[in-house]
């Protein structure tokens, strides 16, 4: 066969290939949801399960189905105890649940943003953000196992370090010990929040071997895939970074900076709260409210008797999220900052947004103010609605609501008490704060389809 002739088949298989992954990644609105639903029933129907629970439970389709949702959308609010109600098996399947749910999430959401810069080679495109236009099978495959690898590596780590500290310091037998450490360290680096003992972390709060290795996998987890990796090829020289890479950076140091200084101011003398613990344990509860409140959803103190203060910081950090294409929720770093530079940009009377001398596309500002505008119209929503069936304040229902939707898990305290109407709410908010801030955001930028005229202008007054 000619060189010419073998060249223009290979290039069709290439082209075919492509073709194929694109139809499969660019319609998420369908597929994806559909792909989550599935799991969720999954779970829900095994939860369901006599060996998975440890009392008889009149309503135990309704907490079944409200904890795979919760476990699946990497929640971790819940109806009943996870450490009492379910059996050993019940807690592996919520497990399982929240692995499922991690993975899908950053696999998705990394191949979607991606696909969206066409630009699916990691070991080029990714790091250097080069337009290559390559998108291939073996490209799909390295972007799984390297997922893989690190969610993998990161909670073995954190899982020796709490498996030695529930031993050594617990009393804790070695196979309850390697349990609970894989377990806390599958939750919290997929931000999904959910804890073997029925304070979570509370007894925990002035431990750091605890706390600390916990914090530090929430936070790698909520930094997403494409942030990890490039950190990982040692891209250190910060003229070498991304302008996505230094958002979410300089984004997330600033929130926790910001979250643990206030939460320390509001909180450190409340009797309710850090009050009673020492200095390092004061310590370490404003770094864990600084951390849990990015979509992590443990807590080590009673958020129920927190300053209104603190719940209005908190209701704020939750809603900003963590990085892309990771296992935190809300509408996300990126989003939020994209709009401040906006902002910034039109106060200063500046036509092109500028990061880190490079331009910020028209499109991309719409898609970031869209997310957050949609993701604000589904918290006000779901607030509306819950104050509608509960009798609860607006403090606690608007917490609650915005926890739901970001994927947290925090609570006042209120999720056991809600009316079965109030508990579709939240399923309803879990789902779409975590499926549907990824998909609405690739498939606004996926059928963005340019115009070829431009209709004649008209200002309207604005403000």
């Amino acid at each position: 066969m000619p060189p010419e002739l073998r060249a223009a088949k290979a290039k069709v298989t290439r082209d075919r290939k492509e073709s194929a992954i694109r139809r499969a990644l660019t319609h998420p609105v369908r597929s994806v949801p559909l792909a989550f639903l599935a799991v969720i029933l999954l779970g829900a129907g095994t939860l369901t399960l006599p060996m998975a629970r440890t009392v008889e439970d009149p309503d135990i389709w309704m907490d079944a189905l409200f904890t795979s949702v919760s476990a699946v959308c990497v929640t971790g609010l819940v109806t009943v105890d996870t450490a009492t109600f379910w059996t050993p098996f019940g807690q592996a399947v919520i497990l399982a649940l929240i692995q499922l749910g991690g993975f899908g999430i950053m696999t998705l959401a990394t191949l979607l943003a991606l696909l969206v810069r066409k630009s699916i080679g990691l070991k080029g495109q990714l790091v250097a953000q080069s337009e290559t236009h390559t998108l291939n099978l073996g490209d799909v495959r390295s972007v799984l196992l390297r997922v893989a690898k690190i969610m993998l590596s990161i909670e073995a780590a954190t899982a020796v370090l709490l498996t030695g500290r529930f031993w050594i310091a617990y009393d804790a037998s070695p196979g309850t010990a390697v349990w609970h450490g894989v377990f806390h360290a599958v939750s919290a680096f997929n931000n999904a929040g959910f804890g073997l003992f029925s304070d979570n972390l509370i007894g925990f709060a002035e431990d750091p071997w605890i706390i600390v290795p916990i914090c530090a996998a929430i936070i790698a987890g909520g930094l997403g895939f494409p942030v990890i990796i490039q950190l990982v090829r040692g891209d250190q020289k910060m003229k070498n970074w991304s302008v996505h890479l230094r958002l979410t950076i300089y984004g997330t140091l600033g929130l926790l900076v910001l979250g643990i200084g206030l939460f320390a101011a509001f909180e450190w003398n409340r009797a309710g709260t850090l009050g009673p613990l020492s200095f390092t344990g004061k310590l370490l509860g404003s770094l864990a409210g600084g951390v849990f409140p990015r979509t992590a959803g443990f807590n080590s103190i009673d958020y129920g008797a927190a300053a209104p203060e603190t719940l209005m910081v908190t209701d704020i950090l939750m809603f900003i999220g963590g990085g892309s294409a990771g296992t935190a929720g809300g509408i996300k770093i990126t989003t939020f900052l994209v709009l401040g530079f906006s902002i910034w940009n039109e106060v200063r009377g500046r036509d092109e947004v500028t990061i880190a001398h490079r331009s910020i596309s028209a499109s991309s500002q719409r898609q970031a103010l869209s997310v957050a505008l949609l993701g604000v119209a589904a918290v006000v929503s779901g607030t509306l609605l819950l104050l509608m069936v509960t009798d609860y304040s607006l403090e606690k229902v608007l917490f609650e609501s915005i926890s739901a939707f970001a994927t947290v898990g925090v609570s006042t305290g209120i999720t056991y008490n809600l009316p079965p109407a109030a508990e579709w709410v939240l399923m309803a908010l879990m789902f779409t704060g975590r499926i549907g801030t990824v998909t609405v955001a690739s498939a606004l930028a996926l059928s963005s389809h340019p115009r070829l005229y431009r209709l004649p202008e008209e200002r309207p007054i604005i403000g």
